[in-house]
């Protein structure tokens, strides 16, 4: 069993930053696959950066590429999402997500439904 608490969410200016970090607890986080996702009102839960458990597989969605960096540190149980040049378009609740996947492969890390552990979300709100 793992719990995931996010933190770091607000209020920014378009084209500032935000670095959002995810708290886990439980056994054997370093060996967990870890995701953010995102979800607009009205709109689908889309995945935004995953990683895998030692850090060499990290996939971007194509919106955020290049201004977004997720990182982990296993020995904190930690993993953080640094946003940059951030615009009014990724204004959304974002989710913290984790999953003990044995496959790493850009299909399973940026699937929603291969992840079995869910943070609550925090909002985050770029103002143009």
């Amino acid at each position: 069993q793992v719990q995931l608490v996010e933190s770091g969410g607000g209020l920014v200016q378009a084209g500032g930053s935000l670095r959002l970090s995810c708290a886990a607890s439980g056994r054997a986080f370093s060996t967990y696959a870890m995701g953010w996702f995102r979800q607009a009102p009205g709109k689908e839960r889309d995945f935004v950066a995953a990683i895998g458990w030692n850090s060499v597989d990290t996939y971007y969605s194509d919106s955020v590429k290049d201004r977004f960096t997720i990182s982990r540190d296993n020995a904190e149980n930690m993993v953080y999402l640094q946003m940059d040049s951030l615009k009014p378009e990724d204004t959304a609740v974002y989710y913290c997500a984790a999953d003990k996947m044995y496959i790493l492969t850009p299909v399973t890390m940026t699937s929603a439904s291969k992840y079995e552990y869910w943070g609550q979300g925090i909002q985050v709100t770029v103002s143009s």
